[in-house]
């Protein structure tokens, strides 16, 4: 089958062996996935001396074949693959064990897929298939720092630094299902326009005075994925007892912050990553009651998935990246 992987330090196209079904186990025939900066960063942690690694966490498909003692699953359903493995239920951390899949694990960015019959869900059936390949990972750990780490209720106001990333558009999505106001960031002015479109009530210029445009709101939660850029920035707007939750740092991993005025303020900060299967089925519930729908921003077919790696790293998209596989929409 066709896969894009990594290869003793290479990204290219190569044709790997199909994987065959063991019990307990599905296989998946992909028709979409989701590219992520989670699948950017991989070659960077491995050395040219590795083997071959197919990449990717998010994808959906049909099933093609289940593996003895897989009761619950039929050949021919229509399924999302969920990427966070052995995390089952709700908790405040994952276990010892979780992983994401892509790595060490081959991923989605192939033809066809082995999973754990626990790792798959119904496909939402008002999706398309590109739809349907960017929803998982991003969606889950957006509704999880949302209302399991934030405990976000209607009437709160949420701030979100960084309008553009497929996470940031469905936490704009979730929020306002969840009646709450949502405050934006952006550079880009195109951005900030798809995000007041998209629902943002109020979308700033990054590089605005945010402490004065926002000087008449009061902030009950922020969700911070940039990092050293705006986190300190970001800090200085929540209201004083308000909650941050951070799931990521694109521009850098370490900050200095005032360690006085925050005990002073009573702030409340949260690590999140990713989420539960419990989660993922809540999201997906949210998802079908309200036929939300993901911000597909491209799709690129397999054969230019290295093109898709490097439009994803300049960050000019508005939402998700899709790696179209096989099958129609």
């Amino acid at each position: 089958m066709k896969a894009f992987v990594h290869d003793h330090g290479n990204l290219e196209i190569k044709q790997i062996d199909d994987p065959h079904v063991s019990v307990g186990e599905v296989i998946v025939g992909i028709r979409s996935a989701g590219l992520n900066r989670r699948d950017i960063g991989i070659p960077n942690r491995r050395n040219k001396e590795e083997d071959t690694l197919v990449l990717g966490s998010d994808g959906a498909g049909v099933i093609e074949a289940v593996g003895e003692g897989v009761t619950n699953i039929n050949v021919g359903d229509e399924v999302i693959i969920n990427p966070a493995l052995r995390w089952a239920e709700k908790s405040v951390a994952p276990p010892a064990d979780f992983d994401i899949l892509g790595m060490p694990d081959h991923g989605t960015f192939a033809e066809k897929i082995k999973v754990s019959a626990d790792q798959v869900e119904k496909k939402p059936a008002h999706l398309s298939w590109d739809e349907a390949g960017v929803l998982a990972l991003s969606a889950l750990t957006g509704y999880r720092a949302l209302f399991t780490k934030g405990e976000l209720k209607e009437g709160d106001t949420v701030f979100i630094p960084g309008a553009g990333s497929g996470v940031a558009t469905y936490l704009i999505m979730f929020a306002k299902q969840a009646g709450a106001r949502v405050i934006v960031t952006s550079r880009n002015e195109e951005k900030r326009e798809h995000a007041a479109n998209l629902g943002a009530d109020i979308v700033l210029d990054t590089a605005s005075d945010w402490p004065e445009e926002l000087a008449d709101e009061e902030i009950d939660l922020v969700i911070e994925s940039v990092g050293k850029a705006t986190f300190n920035r970001s800090l200085e707007v929540l209201k004083k007892g308000g909650r941050m939750v951070v799931f990521g740092a694109t521009t850098d991993d370490t900050i200095d912050f005032n360690l006085r005025a925050f005990f002073y303020g009573q702030y409340q900060l949260f690590g999140t990553t990713m989420g539960s299967r419990e989660e993922l089925r809540d999201m997906l519930d949210l998802v079908k009651e309200h036929k939300l729908h993901p911000v597909v921003d491209s799709t690129f077919e397999l054969n230019h998935a290295k093109e898709a790696f490097y439009y994803l790293k300049e960050g000019n998209q508005f939402g998700k990246v899709a790696i179209k596989i096989s099958g129609d929409e």
